[in-house]
């Protein structure tokens, strides 16, 4: 993720002031240090870097902590709220009947973003639909058509007209109940007089509610231009930053569009139309910080019981914790855990689990884990409902017939169950909190865990 080295850069910094009752100069000018070079490997602008540095600086000698407030604690504190006011603010989507204009070079992801973002509305309860204007890069028709057919929202486009001015005006038409509507526009590698002229005569016909850039999370501190020159010749309501995920340069994009007129409204972290989310730049400072992100947590999960057809009851953790747990509950669990996105991203939107605990594990160990779940999911997908009920009754034929319907070894996995009593059970669940023995954590996540 964007800023990664940021974050833990400084939480290695902030843990050694951990007891500590007050901050020496030599400790502010480690984590300014660290600060600096974080933000530059990011490709943020030196110059914001140093002034951000020296606010932090300046704030974390002068201002007196509150009482019973610890130097860690006080640090942390400054340090996030200079973040957050260095990537601005959110861009104001109101859930609402609107008409979206999306510009942006060719290549910054665009259509990928139409989709997404429908998908997105669609999840908030209204009708999204994407129309396709885009004649100007082949195959533009095909993936946006692919694109929201996964997205599961409706679609306009015509590959056999030119005129992306006429396919605008016939999308509205065709899209007249959605609540929605997000026109995706052409490219071209630059800004140029002909790509101007197409993004006015759209806008013309379909009187948007709000245009938004798309910008790849690559261009950093280029971000700052390329928004500026489109806000001049078109007007810029809001940016979507994309391709969060596979950059180092993100810290420069998201920094550059705050020192121009425009706000970010949305950031792409992924290639799945699932991974997209509002920028909230609180809840994104307090997940690089290790602090979690309660807000889109809770939404993610809410998301994922909606759609497995699940409702709180389904999830009772007084039942786990007394160790009626069957394979069957884990399924239903594990299934609503996948459709909350990577693990990794949902690790850092708890608060302690994140941050520190995953700077901790090997670089390879959420995405080793993931796979896991996928085979156990394979299993169970073999399995009966009576044995999901009762594993322990599974018997050396039954466990060879599952093995060869699901194609995996699941020996290891039925052992584990069949010889797990409630305690064992308890202490599983405890270690998964982080309040058990055996190390806690991810180390201790039973099945999970090796």
């Amino acid at each position: 993720m964007v800023l990664d080295n940021l974050g833990s850069s400084l939480r290695g910094s902030l843990e050694k002031l951990r007891g500590q009752s007050r901050l020496s100069e030599e400790d502010v000018e480690e984590i300014v240090r660290e600060i600096q070079r974080a933000l530059i490997q990011a490709d943020v602008d030196i110059a914001l870097v140093q002034s951000l540095s020296d606010d932090i600086k300046e704030r974390a000698l002068e201002e007196e902590p509150p009482a019973g407030t610890t130097a860690r604690d006080h640090i942390l504190r400054i340090v996030y709220e200079e973040l957050v006011a260095l990537v601005g603010d959110s861009t104001e989507i109101p859930l609402e009947p609107q008409t979206i204009v999306l510009a942006g070079l060719q290549g910054s992801g665009k259509t990928t973003t139409a989709a997404k973002m429908a998908w997105w509305f669609s999840k908030k309860g209204l009708r999204p639909a994407v129309i396709q204007t885009d004649t100007f890069r082949p195959g533009a028709y095909d993936q946006a058509r692919q694109m929201t057919e996964r997205a599961e929202v409706d679609f306009y486009g015509d590959p056999d007209e030119e005129d992306p001015v006429r396919i605008a005006r016939d999308g509205l038409d065709e899209t007249a109940d959605a609540d929605v509507r997000i026109v995706d526009t052409s490219g071209r590698s630059g800004l140029n007089e002909e790509l101007v002229d197409e993004l006015e005569e759209i806008e013309a016909e379909v009187d948007p509610d709000r245009n938004l850039l798309v910008l790849d999370a690559a261009i950093g501190q280029g971000a700052k231009d390329q928004a500026k020159a489109f806000g001049d010749a078109v007007g810029v309501d809001g940016v979507v930053i994309t391709k969060l995920d596979g950059t180092a340069k993100g810290g420069g994009a998201l920094a550059a569009v705050d020192q121009t007129d425009s706000t970010i409204a949305f950031l792409g972290t992924g290639e799945e139309v699932q991974d997209i989310e509002r920028f909230e730049p609180s809840g994104f400072i307090s997940r690089l910080l290790g602090m979690g992100d309660l807000k889109q947590l809770t939404e993610r999960v809410e998301r994922a019981m909606e759609e497995t057809g699940q409702d709180e009851d389904d999830w009772d953790p007084e039942q786990l914790m007394e160790g009626e747990f069957t394979l069957k509950d884990m399924r239903k669990q594990m299934n609503a855990m996948n459709r909350m996105g990577p693990l990794d991203q949902v690790m850092d939107m708890i608060p302690g689990l994140g941050g520190g605990l995953m700077d901790k594990l090997p670089d390879d160990a959420m995405d080793v884990t993931q796979d896991r779940m996928r085979n156990f999911e394979v299993v169970m997908g073999s399995m009966t409902e009576e044995e999901l009920e009762n594993p322990r009754s599974v018997g050396r034929s039954q466990v060879e017939r599952i093995a060869r319907g699901s194609g995996k070894m699941m020996s290891r996995m039925m052992k584990q169950f069949q010889g797990m009593g409630d305690g064992d059970m308890q202490r599983m669940m405890k270690q998964m909190q982080g309040g058990g023995g055996g190390g806690g954590g991810m180390g201790g996540m039973g099945p999970f865990g090796d």
